[in-house]
């Protein structure tokens, strides 16, 4: 077990987890209020949008299992830097081209310094604190997911799309200085020499797929309420404002519950399996609330998909540090995010593509059914890790 965390080192780390939300969410929605006057396509906006996520979904194992290898904290810089680089070339010549070669170095950025940072605040919060301090962590990437696009459009309108470039340059610099005199280089474990056999039994166990399915569900459902949310509000006659209210709903209740749970989740008042099953199966039920094209039940699709974020994703990323030992943990919260990418990607691919075909009402239903799969399998095959068996940074889970 690490030594017990201080918030002079934990901040910079959920600083870095702001940066990635805000990057992510703040230039999608700076780029759809310019795309017009940049010239783009519709083709070329969907193809620059795309290129974070798909940075993200190829680099972020590889630089995980970096980050075991030579330590977290230069992963965690390197990525920042490349950032903040990246977002600098934008603000000299913000051209179609040079603002997809931007998007696609900020989304390889952000794929070194996210896993990185979940394995650091893993390693600093120690056995005992692991859900508080995912339930901070989280709670500041919701604040970024939220706050990104309201801050990229009002940046925008006021002083330009350079504006937004110059917020991101300086956010992701000034947090690479603070990581770089805050955040303790921690020393890297011992590795075992591990075969293709083991990679994939690590991979495969339970104890990693069920809170990964977790998280790629509850993504998943989060991209598709963040798209679908507004365009149904719209449909019943509310207002641009108030459906965009929708999702900074859902960013602010994930905001307020994450910490909450992650405290519950360390003092032993929720369980791994109870805490996410119930989040799924909730996340199940907005997702149908979501058939009705009203506003009351749109709304409180809403709160309840905020409620199933908030509650998932400390308790799967806890359980995952809970169990995974030191010398791989940046590999392994490298391939849960992958999946979080996946689940993202995956969920309004669904809707939609089933949307087209049979309808939306179709599409998301399809998607409640997912989701309420993935409750019950949790619900039924989750299994705690038996004391004594090796963990990671906590000797028992609950």
């Amino acid at each position: 077990m690490t030594t017990r965390p201080e918030s002079r080192a934990l901040i910079p780390l959920y600083l870095a987890g702001f940066t990635t939300a805000f990057g992510a969410h703040g230039v999608a929605t700076g780029l759809g209020v310019e795309a017009g006057g940049l010239g783009l396509s519709l083709l070329t906006f969907g193809v620059i949008l795309a290129l974070y996520d798909l940075a993200e979904v190829i680099l972020k194992p590889i630089f995980g299992a970096l980050s075991d290898r030579i330590g977290v904290k230069p992963v965690i810089l390197g990525g920042l830097v490349v950032f903040a680089l990246a977002s600098a070339a934008a603000i000299l010549d913000p051209t179609p081209l040079v603002i997809a070669l931007a998007r696609l170095g900020q989304g390889a950025g952000a794929s070194a310094f996210s896993p990185a940072s979940s394995s650091a605040v893993a390693r600093l919060a120690g056995s005992e604190r692991l859900g508080r301090y995912f339930g901070r962590y989280g709670a500041w990437k919701s604040i970024g997911y939220a706050a990104g696009p309201l801050l990229g459009a009002a940046l925008i309108t006021a002083f330009g799309i350079g504006a937004l470039y110059v917020a991101l340059t300086l956010l992701a610099a000034g947090t690479a200085v603070w990581v770089a005199v805050a955040v303790p280089s921690l020393p890297v474990r011992p590795r075992p020499r591990y075969t293709l056999a083991d990679l994939i039994r690590q991979t495969t166990e339970r104890g990693f797929l069920l809170p990964t399915l977790a998280l790629a569900a509850t993504t998943g459902l989060l991209g598709v309420a963040v798209g679908y949310l507004p365009l149904l509000l719209t449909r019943t006659g509310v207002g641009p404002i108030a459906s965009a209210a929708s999702v900074a709903a859902i960013a602010v209740i994930s905001a307020v519950a994450q910490p909450w749970t992650g405290r519950l989740r360390d003092r032993g008042r929720v369980t791994v399996r109870a805490g996410v099953s119930t989040a799924l199966a909730t996340g199940a039920v907005a997702a149908v609330l979501m058939l009705w094209e009203q506003p009351v039940a749109l709304y409180a699709s809403a709160v309840l998909i905020g409620a199933a974020v908030g509650v998932a994703t400390p308790l799967a990323y806890a359980h995952l540090a809970a169990t995974t030992p030191e010398e791989r943990l940046g590999r392994t919260m490298g391939n849960a995010e992958l999946g979080r990418e996946l689940g993202d990607a995956g969920g309004p691919l669904l809707v939609g593509a089933i949307g087209t075909a049979v309808g939306v009402s179709a599409g998301l239903g399809a998607l409640a059914l997912l989701v309420g799969a993935a409750a019950v399998t949790t619900a039924v095959t989750f299994r705690a890790p038996r004391s004594g068996t090796g963990q990671g940074v906590q000797s028992r889970e609950t």
